[in-house]
């Protein structure tokens, strides 16, 4: 595919599913969640409203950069989309895992589908499709891990102190205590970190075989770069 067309294609597709993303968002928020009288503040503690609101912001800048031809993405660019898919692709897994069964009842449904099913695809599709630019150091899955873990402790302590946890297995009242509750946030961690690998290993595959090789060079495999520093 040539370079103007798959650009043109990276564009359309990213302000695209950033657009669904937001209007999503907007129309569960102004004719769901403020008329049933839930507060706006918490609207904001999901963490698939939050995720989404990442992925798009992404997605949005990386579309402008690209219609402006300016300077490619920095180290630090490329980590943070990363850092968008796992935290969206998260959201993928744990609604599909966690909370399928779980009352979505405010929930309007084409809005659950777009935001719980449709962004999390979307997220790893753009990664597949349009690589990374530069490689990811490891340390970049540390560094991915400090929101979701800073997130979960808001959300637990701010829990105790206001009654209102964004997801069930915040709550110890809901699921049998505290140990309860660390054994859930302990599983989640283990979930982040297996993500973030995957994201990081198939980025770096991505662009490996996306940059030129000299002939006779054989594409490798993501796994190769399980253990790059």
């Amino acid at each position: 595919m040539p370079s103007c067309t798959r650009t043109a294609a990276a564009i359309t597709f990213r302000f695209a599913f950033a657009g669904a993303s937001l209007v999503a968002l907007g129309y569960q928020l102004f004719t769901a969640h403020i008329p049933l009288g839930y507060s706006v503040p918490n609207f904001f503690l999901y963490f698939t409203n939050l995720s989404n609101i990442i992925l798009s912001a992404v997605f949005i800048i990386a579309a402008l950069r690209s219609t402006r031809q300016g300077k490619p993405a920095t180290t630090a660019d490329t980590a943070i989309r990363g850092a968008s898919v796992v935290y969206i692709a998260f959201v993928g897994l744990v609604f599909n895992t966690l909370l399928r069964d779980a009352d979505l009842s405010g929930l309007i449904p084409w809005v659950n589908i777009v935001l719980h099913i449709v962004l999390p695809l979307a997220g790893i599709l753009d990664w597949i499709l349009w690589p990374p630019q530069n490689r990811i150091p490891r340390r970049a899955i540390l560094w991915w891990m400090i929101f979701p873990a800073a997130y979960a402790a808001f959300s637990i302590v701010r829990g105790a102190l206001t009654g209102f946890y964004p997801y069930p297995f915040f709550n110890p009242d809901a699921i049998g205590g505290y140990g309860a509750v660390a054994l859930y946030c302990g599983g989640m961690i283990a979930a982040f970190i297996a993500l973030a690998i995957a994201v990081r290993s198939l980025g770096n595959w991505r662009n490996r075989i996306s940059s030129r090789r000299p002939a006779g060079t054989a594409a490798s495999s993501p796994l190769d770069d399980f253990g790059d520093k």
